[in-house]
């Protein structure tokens, strides 16, 4: 009988619940795993699976691209039917995409209960879809895995029993703590680029609030700019598909130190973010990653779910304004000396251990 049945469909998504895939194989605890196909790389999205040693999915609804409605609707169907077919006692979601949200309405339909992996976080900003769909998945979630304190407190104001909820700390530090080391022995990425011995920052950049807004890309690619004429150094760009089609669609000429590069592999990318000098993103998870790494960051967003990187000096916000990058940047720079304030690494254990799992006897000698 299936205990555990996993959704995911984008590469974080993938990256944060493979500590919990591993520690269920780990206890023998029967799992599927179901993977929407949220995101473009059908082919990367397979890289990252062998990488972090996971078997292929149970079920591939390869539903890709479309409108929020079109993309939410597909999955909720496909994901309803594997988990009639699969009748596990727990489904597990990670986060704030939309299949995140196809997975919390299909398990709250059901006979079955919902956990929510990486609960509470917010950003307060109800124009972000990810904002929309982290909200409705705690709302009708079981069980509640807050990374930290302040997650939990957020829960709490908004009327979720204190019993549900579990502060966890978050899966990146498991996931982190398992792979930069493997990264640092395997990954030639920061040698095939040509930065072994140099400095450079690092930029990821693929919101849709900031790349399909044509004077807010150009606004952080300014900043990207100014910031690595100030410290003369290259801004390495590892560029998404949706960012790539922007630039095209918008006629946009990359200024001279920002330099596109192909995406990166999980390895290939933990390994150039632990060698950067800085970090400059609009996304979630590569903020904890700086964090976790040691990395200053600076956040090209008006908001950000992850304040306690801010908090601890890891992280500051600068919008897309170029003025406000390059300042920040240059704030930001020489700065390592902070707590981690997403766990210790273990939190993929007490999520099993908060589950109502039979399984949990069976643990396989270490």
């Amino acid at each position: 009988m299936t205990e555990v049945a996993f959704v995911l469909g984008t590469r974080p998504e993938i990256i944060k619940l493979a500590p919990v895939i591993q520690a269920c194989q780990r206890r023998r605890i029967e799992y599927v795993i179901i993977h929407t196909g949220q995101h473009y790389s059908d082919s990367l999205d397979s890289v990252f699976f062998d990488q972090l040693d996971l078997p292929d999915p149970d079920y591939e609804l390869a539903v890709g691209s479309g409108s929020h409605g079109e993309q939410t609707a597909e999955m909720l169907v496909g994901v309803e039917r594997a988990l009639t077919e699969a009748a596990p006692d727990v489904v597990l979601v990670q986060g704030d995409t939309n299949s995140v949200l196809a997975g919390a309405i299909a398990a709250s339909k059901m006979d079955t209960e919902l956990g929510h992996v990486e609960a509470g976080l917010r950003s307060f900003d109800r124009e972000m879809p990810e904002e929309t769909n982290r909200v409705l998945a705690d709302h009708v979630a079981d069980y509640h895995f807050a990374p930290t304190d302040r997650s939990k407190g957020y829960l709490l104001r908004e009327g979720i029993s204190a019993f549900r909820i579990t502060v966890t700390g978050n899966t990146v530090v498991d996931a982190i703590e398992r792979n930069l080391d493997i990264a640092r022995e395997k990954s030639t990425a920061v040698a095939d680029l040509g930065l072994d011995g140099s400095r450079f920052f690092l930029m990821t950049a693929h919101r849709a609030e900031n790349v399909d807004d044509e004077e807010r890309f150009r606004g952080l690619l300014a900043g990207a700019q100014r910031a690595g004429d100030a410290h003369d150094v290259d801004v390495i760009y590892p560029m998404h598909p949706r960012s790539r089609s922007r630039v095209e669609e918008f006629g946009i000429d990359l200024p001279p130190r920002v330099r596109a590069v192909e995406p990166l592999e999980y390895l290939d990318f933990l390994r150039a973010a632990s060698s950067a000098d800085l970090i400059l993103t609009d996304s979630g998870g590569v903020q904890e990653e700086a964090c976790i790494l040691g990395v200053p960051c600076v956040t090209m967003r008006d908001n950000t779910e992850r304040s306690e990187t801010v908090d601890v000096g890891a992280n500051r916000l600068s919008s897309c304004d170029p003025e406000r990058i390059e300042r920040s940047v240059a704030e930001m720079l020489g700065a390592d000396d902070w707590e981690n304030p997403f766990g210790d690494g273990d939190a993929a254990e007490r999520i099993l251990r908060a589950l109502p799992l039979d399984a949990r006897s069976k643990e396989v000698p270490q």
